[in-house]
């Protein structure tokens, strides 16, 4: 029980820190009246947007990964 508990927290923290590192990169909103006009009409960010690099992420998806090994590994040890 606690070993799933601690996979469980471990993803949940691991996704936690991926989201906050993502909203922390640049400012979500525009900044003109031109760009805020732009957003109105397109979904699509204005720039170039900088996609998921591992280099960037890892200290986020190694405790998702750490987190799915124990979930995993729990599941496969037999229970008597």
């Amino acid at each position: 029980m606690l070993i799933a508990l601690l996979g469980a927290l471990l993803i949940l923290l691991g996704i936690l820190y991926l989201a906050v590192r993502a909203i922390r990169r640049r400012r979500l909103s525009a900044t003109s009246p031109a760009q805020e006009a732009a957003a109105r009409i397109a979904l699509e960010p204005p720039g170039q947007v900088r996609g998921f690099r591992f280099g960037e992420n890892w200290p986020g998806l190694v405790p998702v990964a750490l987190g799915a090994a124990l979930l995993i590994g729990l599941a496969a040890v037999p229970t008597s």
